[in-house]
């Protein structure tokens, strides 16, 4: 099966599934042709929204696509196919139509995958209703209710001395939330912990987020050693590495870690990876943000939103225990 195929089964997943999307509601697709993956993802789009109004965004005028968005009504299905991230001056295009309850998906930094991760992209897409809802709903449930944790990286091990926020679900169920889509592919389950403080220990990272915004995985993972919830040491960084650090302790004076994110989609795992940190950020493992910015959650002497930098780290996981169970074994969540 080709990729076109491929990715036409797997969008058309999302359509049914995560956006109940019917031939009652009209659609529109705004595209560009600027990246090997935007004109698949636009032929497979073709194939599962026939009736569908198509925009080339680089040759239709903002105008005219303003008011193709503005004759849409509540429930109506937009896809923005973007090999960069398309903008309309002061129109923030997902934002804009949320107000409008338009359901919404992007398919954003297209171009930073390169061709040989094009077929781990498309493997993405498919929406396994059953895994994420299920998986997802039951890590939510076990991190709202438990007091610890225990990440363990190949022999390294990070220990959370304190509860956690509640969790947040980027599951493709948007039946109780105020807005329906986002980035896709999704896949993941977020917390930090109430205290970030109370986070200590060693934990190995193998990808990190290069400045420019690009995963970067060295021959050997790097040690972040941590104490009161700051990074205060490493060991086995890389150049990379070493700047990406340094940018975040000039600009905020220290290394903080906040965001404890679980991961779901299993397209993406330690060893298969795509460049893009956004799209890889739903790898079936564990990451962890490094600076201030975390504008889920409020802190103490934190605002929300406050911080420069919100860089993300995969920890090169072995097992996660939640409280004395065990979560997370053998590349898998088991829930």
């Amino acid at each position: 099966m080709n990729q076109v195929k491929i990715a036409h089964k797997n969008i058309t997943s999302i359509i049914e599934d995560v956006f109940e999307h019917t031939d009652k509601q009209r659609a529109v697709v705004v595209y560009d042709t600027n990246s090997t993956l935007s004109n698949l993802l636009y032929s497979a789009y073709k194939l599962a929204l026939p009736d569908a109004t198509f925009i080339n965004f680089d040759a239709t005028d903002s105008q005219d696509i303003l008011e193709i968005f503005n004759a849409l009504e509540a429930l109506d299905f937009v896809a923005l196919i973007q090999s960069t991230n398309f903008r309309l001056n002061a129109f923030r295009i997902r934002v804009e139509l949320f107000k409008l309850k338009i359901k919404v998906i992007e398919h954003p930094h297209l171009s930073r995958m390169s061709e040989d991760e094009i077929p781990t992209y498309i493997d993405s897409l498919l929406y396994d209703k059953e895994y994420y809802r299920g998986v997802g709903y039951a890590l939510k449930s076990k991190i709202d209710k438990a007091g610890s944790a225990v990440i363990e990286s190949d022999g390294e091990f990070l220990f959370y001395d304190s509860s956690f926020e509640s969790a947040k679900l980027n599951i493709g169920d948007y039946s109780i939330m105020p807005n329906s889509g986002g980035q896709f592919p999704i896949g993941e389950v977020f917390t930090e912990s109430k205290d970030l403080e109370a986070l200590h220990g060693r934990v190995k990272i193998s990808v990190f987020s290069n400045t420019s915004y690009k995963t970067n995985k060295p021959q050997t993972p790097a040690i972040l050693i941590i104490e009161k919830g700051k990074v205060i040491a490493t060991e086995n960084t890389t150049p990379a590495f070493d700047e990406v650090l340094e940018l975040i302790r000039e600009g905020e004076g220290e290394i903080l870690v906040r965001e404890l994110g679980f991961g779901l989609n299993r397209a993406f795992s330690k060893t298969k990876i795509v460049s893009d940190t956004g799209t890889y950020e739903r790898m079936c493992g564990v990451h962890l943000s490094l600076g201030r910015k975390h504008g889920m959650y409020a802190k103490p002497g934190i605002k929300r939103g406050e911080g420069k930098f919100h860089v993300d780290v995969f920890v090169d996981i072995t097992t996660v225990k939640l409280d004395d169970e065990v979560i997370f074994k053998n590349e898998a969540w088991i829930v």
